[in-house]
Parts: C-alpha cells; sequence; structure tokens
C-alpha cells in the first residue's frame, strides 16, 4: 500500500510539473496579466489601462487582468517573478526587473514627437511652490544650491524620474565641492540631523510626491511631467523649461481634488528616456510575443485616440499626440544603458 501512496505522489508531481512547465513556457496561458506603477494604478487611469488591455485582447485572443500596484517594488517583483506577464514602468524598474531575470526585456516605448526614438524622452523636475522660488534663483536662471538641509520628497528609490535621476544630478552637482566630494546617491536615501537633506519623504507615487510639495510636508519635491500632466495645467513660463510656473487645475481628481488653484515652479528640468513596457519572454511564447509587438506598433495604435490622445481632448491617458507622429517603436536593452551607467 505504501508503495501505491509513493507511485500515485510521484506521478502527481510529475503532472503537477508538467502543468507548471507548460504555464512558464507561455503555451497553453489563456490570460495576460500586466502590471502597472502607482502612477498608473489610479481611478482616473482606469479607461486608458483598459485601452491597452483591449488592445492586448484583440491581438492574442487571451484575456487582460490588470494588476494595479501602491508600490514601485510590487510591481518590479511581479514582472520578475512571472506573476505579471507585461508590465509599464520607468527605465529604473525594467532594469531592476531585469536584473532579477534576464528574460525581462522591454518590448516598446513611446516616440517622440519626431516619431522617432531620438527625441523619446520625457522630463524629472525638482520643484517648489510658489512664492518660494526666489530661494533658488541665481541671475537670471535657478540654481540648487539651496536644496541643502531643506524637506525632500522623492517619488520611490526605484522610481527612475522621481528618484535615480534626481540624485545623479543632485550628486553630479554638489560632488564639485570639497565638502560633498564623495557624496553618493545612498546618502540622499534618508534625512535628518547632520545629513544633506533636514527630512526626505517618499510619495509613493509621482502624483503623492506633488502632494506632498503642494501641502508644505516637504519644500522641494522631485516628480515627473508626464506622470501628473493629467492633473495641471502651464500658468506661465516655457513647459519643461526652469522657471515655468503650473497650476493645479479646477476639476482635477483624486489626489489633487483639495488642491485645486495651488501652484509650483520648476527649478531644474532634467530629460530622460521614456517608459517602456516591458515582457516576461518566460512566461509569454514567441508568437504570443509577436502578436503583441505587431498591435503596439500598428498604425491602428498609433491612431487610437485613447492611447495617444490628441491635445484637445478630455481624456486621461499615458501619451500625448502634439506633433501627429507619435506612435509606439521597438526597443531594445542596450537603449537604457544610459540610466545603468547612474548608478556608475
Amino acid at each position: 500500500m505504501k508503495k501505491a501512496w509513493l507511485l500515485i505522489l510521484a506521478v502527481v508531481l510529475a503532472l503537477g510539473a508538467a502543468g507548471c512547465s507548460t504555464t512558464s513556457s507561455g503555451q497553453e496561458k489563456d490570460t495576460i496579466t500586466i502590471a502597472w506603477l502607482p502612477n498608473e494604478s489610479g481611478d482616473d487611469s482606469k479607461e486608458a489601462r483598459n485601452e491597452v488591455g483591449a488592445i492586448v485582447e484583440r491581438a492574442t485572443g487571451k484575456k487582460v487582468e490588470h494588476k494595479t500596484t501602491t508600490d514601485y517594488i510590487i510591481a518590479v517583483e511581479s514582472i520578475a517573478n512571472g506573476n505579471a506577464d507585461l508590465a509599464f514602468m520607468g527605465a529604473e524598474g525594467y532594469i531592476q526587473a531585469h536584473d532579477k531575470n534576464q528574460k525581462v526585456l522591454p518590448l516598446v516605448v513611446p516616440s517622440g514627437k519626431s516619431g522617432t526614438l531620438d527625441d523619446a524622452v520625457y522630463y524629472s523636475w525638482l520643484n517648489v511652490k510658489k512664492g518660494n522660488e526666489d530661494q533658488y534663483k541665481s541671475g537670471d536662471g535657478f540654481s540648487i544650491d539651496n536644496i541643502v538641509g531643506k524637506k525632500f520628497s522623492f517619488v520611490s528609490n526605484n522610481s527612475t524620474s522621481g528618484f535615480k535621476v534626481p540624485t545623479a544630478g543632485i550628486v553630479s552637482h554638489f560632488s564639485k565641492q570639497e565638502q560633498y566630494k564623495a557624496m553618493s546617491s545612498e546618502d540622499l536615501l534618508e534625512g535628518g540631523s547632520g545629513k544633506f537633506f533636514s527630512e526626505v519623504l517618499y510619495g509613493g507615487s509621482h502624483q503623492g510626491s506633488a502632494v506632498n510639495l503642494l501641502t508644505g510636508k516637504a519644500d522641494v519635491a522631485a516628480f515627473c511631467d508626464t506622470c501628473v500632466n493629467n492633473y495641471i495645467e502651464l500658468a506661465d513660463g516655457t513647459k519643461n523649461k526652469p522657471g515655468a510656473v503650473y497650476r493645479v487645475k479646477q476639476d482635477a481628481a483624486e489626489p489633487f481634488n483639495t488642491l485645486h488653484g495651488q501652484e509650483f515652479v520648476s527649478i531644474s528640468v532634467t530629460p530622460v528616456l521614456n517608459s517602456p513596457f516591458v515582457i516576461n519572454t518566460e512566461t509569454v511564447n514567441e508568437e504570443v510575443q509577436k502578436k503583441i509587438l505587431a498591435a503596439f506598433t500598428s498604425d491602428d495604435t498609433a491612431n487610437n485616440p485613447k492611447i495617444f490622445v490628441p491635445k484637445d481632448s478630455k481624456f486621461s491617458g499615458f501619451y500625448e499626440k502634439s506633433s501627429g507622429k507619435e506612435h509606439f517603436v521597438q526597443v531594445e536593452d542596450a537603449w537604457f544603458n544610459p540610466v545603468r551607467e547612474l548608478s556608475k
């Protein structure tokens, strides 16, 4: 009897292993899970997420499930460990996921206004509340010299434009001074007595970091243009230039619904490589990968007003159709090497 039970157990385990193998290879999956960072996980982005999901469903004939998150690391871990098949994340998040699992690879990024990768960038801002900007003036422009000792808000230490890029810029600027010549990004993770910042906060999302600034919790905050674009409008100056003044729209949704009319000023602006859709090539088979890639890079998707949103549209999407040439472009892992270089 004991031998019989051992034999049954062995068969069950073998079948279970075979089933897992089939699933992990993507051969039998009938559902594709897409993971989203906190920035794109809010209710105001639901329609845009669903439109991306609809494109994948039509291309593959499979059901799409959306995995919204409240923390960057959840999205990174989900795509790395196979709990998600696709994910939309920043360059730093992709690099971290790829380091954890080499089978995680970039699929596409949105092009720049030229329709190419040459200008496929968005912008990392350092911002202060309107009325405080004179503290950071330097001649006719702005300087970050006076951010020392301030309360500072990052997005997440897994964020590209909300941590990796701003900390690299701060280190590059201040390490020229004898006092800070040995400073590294790690020195900016926490604030307190004897630290570079008096206090360091994390918004958890770009929207959260902006709220930290506008509610007075932070003196200076890092967040990017694209993640708050649906909530703000240009009040003065030139968009994505230091000195630009932005105002929270009167109809802005949560978490800005109690901050209508509040203004802030960008004192530093840095271009950042566009964020990719990434795919776990271990959980999605090659045939399905090709179908998804073809769908993303198609003219239908490029002309979809819920994906690349026209300037005059009220739709809360992820990408703006400003030149008419914007579309998804296939991208390789090496394209993100400039972001990797920031860690060296």
